[in-house]
């Protein structure tokens, strides 16, 4: 028969703990998983996989859900298993109530959610990364923390609950590691050939060292990480090449490569998130070592659009790394993205962070920043469409998308004498959708320490413990916020076109505009050809480039006014992931000529595709109008080069002089495309052609024929150097 632990480990769980604290009965339910959930060492990579949600589970909990309810999944299974519905009601009716999204959705405004539904903003609706101290976990296992947590109990004696949630769920590690011993001195009698028999007679030998141990070789450091890892949910490894670089030194070099391969396909089998390699400390020694050239070594062998490869540079980055990093852009896998610790680390400390902190930044997701092991600030927090509160500046809090008004007023556009007066009711909408994002970021961050309680990744974040204070509740060193902007050249390039023509030449009134604006350009045509030749973002264009840096520092200045619910302070950032034609469909007629619902539009904080023509140079030197130690979050410029010019050495070349003028600048991240336009098409065309054919879309790389053709065609458009 059947029982009810197996097919719903954590629901029965945490049902049968009712009464005890709320992070208690989520600690115990992430025990039962760990006692009843299916694990596994992965074909051929021998990684010992540990998901948190079994394939029955209606109830279970991830770091970017929270806890998730799926009443389908549980209706599903009281019918399965009719012997079951009673107690199984019995958990739905129990756990329906502390479901994240629920509490989540009844604790949002309606008319801010109203506001967000145009496109015009979003904000939370998800737990968000992070990026835990894995140094932590190898170098201490599961002892040295729980030594760590009696040391910390003693200062916080009100804390005694958080504490043992939290030794709770170290528990459950235990418990893992001994069902992977087992598994593995199983695997190892069953082998069929001497090599499977020797690995997996290491792996039973390891994990009887591990997780309560230190693990004292790459075998172990693998093993033990990625355990946590998939048993967390699978999100970010952050700095690999720091946290590794012990146990890869006491490792012979053969059998270390042969275990990072292994964790190398297992990353690209499970979509993992962002990976950061090199950097500087406080003192600007570069942190380059063996481990840095052996992940672009895999990247360039492998040429998979997985994990999302980060390398941080800096003044005394060698140059042979610089010439490396170029040789595996070369490959067009658009990997690795580049991050400049001169800005990065800057920006941080303006934000209260020290630089003996603020030089362990990392990335996670696409490219949000985070402080590897010390925050709970590398999220998207929410975003804002600058195309969006244009509109709502020019129809006076009027959405013509939805034909209602859903804006504050700022007055008739119609009427606006000067350009003053027209960037003054644009910032006021700007204002009023950041308070919407910045609002229903807060609700979710409320709602997520709520409900959703993390005793595991408490246990891996300094502050938690030292304070007694969760994950989600203000327990890490930082918790600052981030907010991305969505469509700011497309908004610069629509000012100019509007200061040029109606207020400085006059050759048409602003009424004659909105006209033509409200009608998306029908029978307009001759304005229209008019209004696209005003000066374009990203040609080194003082005319516009001036209006993008007005723009940009008042949103990067207000949102410095804003606070988290985490203890920190929102700023800006600009990572489009696949949003970008969705933002321009969200968006009527422009004043830079985009049409009503045209899913062309800005990727990136440089140029909209295909508008920057006077070459790479132009375009660099107009990303360099952001003044970008404003900026916190990933703040995402990509250039597309040629295959056949960077493939190269003088092509590789050019482009470390100009990604190093960037940086020298002032630049903060470059990513980059090499690809044939010829090719891409041809992949439009011909997708059976091209199955391995990867393009880099808004801080991420992907299979270009597995893109929507809005976004392809976003990636044609791109200017070609």
């Amino acid at each position: 028969m059947t029982e009810l632990h197996e097919i719903e480990p954590f629901g029965a769980a945490f049902h049968e703990s009712e009464g005890k604290p709320h992070n208690i009965r989520m600690a115990l339910a992430l025990k039962a998983v760990a006692e009843r959930a299916p694990i596994d060492f992965l074909p051929g990579e021998y990684m010992p996989n540990a998901s948190p949600v079994t394939p029955t589970s209606g109830v279970y909990y991830t770091f970017g859900s929270g806890f998730a309810v799926d009443e389908g999944k549980l209706r599903e299974n009281e019918e399965r298993y009719p012997e079951l519905a009673g107690e199984l009601r019995a958990i739905r009716e129990d756990v329906c109530r502390f479901s994240t999204g629920a509490v989540l959705a009844a604790s949002k405004d309606r008319t801010m959610e109203r506001l967000a539904s145009t496109g015009a903003c979003w904000g939370g609706g998800w737990a968000g990364h992070s990026n835990p101290d894995y140094d932590r976990l190898l170098s201490l296992g599961t002892s040295g923390i729980r030594d760590l947590i009696r040391s910390c109990r003693t200062e916080n004696l009100e804390a005694g609950d958080f504490y043992d949630g939290c030794e709770i769920v170290l528990d459950a590690l235990d418990i893992l590691g001994q069902r992977f011993r087992k598994l593995a001195g199983e695997r190892a009698a069953a082998a069929g050939s001497e090599e499977e028999k020797r690995i997996y007679g290491k792996l039973a030998e390891t994990f009887g060292v591990i997780p309560q141990h230190p693990a004292t070789d790459m075998c172990a450091a693998v093993c033990l990480f990625w355990m946590v890892f998939t048993f967390d949910g699978i999100d970010s490894p952050g700095r690999l090449d720091q946290f590794f670089l012990p146990a890869w030194s006491r490792t012979d070099p053969e059998e270390a490569r042969f275990w990072l391969d292994r964790l190398w396909q297992a990353f690209h089998r499970t979509r993992t998130w962002n990976l950061c390699i090199s950097g500087s400390d406080e003192n600007w020694n570069d942190m380059t070592n063996d481990v840095t050239w052996a992940v672009l070594d895999l990247a360039e062998k492998y040429r998979y659009q997985t994990p999302n490869i980060t390398m941080r540079v800096h003044r005394n980055t060698p140059e042979a790394l610089w010439k490396r990093a170029a040789e595996v852009l070369s490959t067009g896998i658009g990997m690795p993205a580049l991050y400049n610790d001169e800005v990065m680390c800057p920006a941080l400390e303006k934000m209260g962070i020290p630089p003996v902190h603020s030089h362990l930044y990392c990335m996670n997701g696409c490219n949000q920043v985070d402080i590897m092991g010390k925050s709970h600030m590398g999220l998207e927090d929410g975003e804002v469409n600058f195309g969006k509160c244009l509109e709502y500046a020019l129809w006076d809090g009027f959405d013509t998308m939805r034909g209602e008004q859903l804006s504050i007023h700022t007055g008739n556009a119609a009427k606006f004498k000067t350009f003053d007066e027209l960037m003054k009711a644009l910032f006021w909408q700007i204002d009023h959708v950041t308070d919407v994002s910045v609002a229903l970021s807060l609700c979710s961050q409320m709602a997520y320490a709520k409900t959703a309680p993390s005793p595991l990744r408490s246990c891996l974040l300094d502050g938690c413990l030292e304070r007694g204070r969760d994950y989600k509740n203000g327990g890490p060193l930082y918790g600052d916020g981030q907010i991305l902007s969505e469509g700011m050249p497309d908004c610069a390039d629509s000012l100019a076109a509007v200061k040029k023509f109606v207020f400085d030449e006059g050759r048409y009134t602003m009424a004659e505009l909105l006209d033509a604006l409200r009608v998306s350009f029908k029978g307009h045509e001759d304005m229209l050809a008019v209004l696209k030749t005003a000066p374009k973002f990203g040609n080194d264009d003082p005319y516009v480039d001036g209006i993008m840096k007005e723009l940009s520092d008042h949103w990067f200045a207000y949102l410095k006014t804003k606070h988290t619910f985490r203890g920190g302070t929102f700023a800006g950032g600009c990572s489009t992931f696949n949003r970008a034609a969705g933002n321009g469909r969200a968006c009527p007629a422009l004043p830079n000529g985009h049409l009503r619902g045209d899913p062309m539009f800005s990727d990136c904080i440089g140029a909209v595709p295909g508008q920057d023509v006077s070459g790479p140079t132009a375009a660099v030197k107009s990303a360099l109008t952001y003044d970008q130690t404003e900026v916190t979050s990933g703040f995402v410029f990509q250039l597309r080069f040629d295959k056949a010019l960077f493939g190269t050495e003088k092509g590789m070349d050019s482009f470390i002089h100009l990604a190093k003028a960037y940086f020298a600048g002032g630049g903060q991240q470059l990513s980059v495309n090499v690809l044939s336009a010829d090719e891409l098409k041809d992949a439009q065309a011909h997708p059976e052609k091209y199955g391995d054919l990867i393009v880099r879309v808004g801080g991420y790389s992907d299979y270009f024929v597995r893109l929507p053709r809005d976004l392809q065609d976003n990636v044609i458009a791109r200017t070609s150097y």
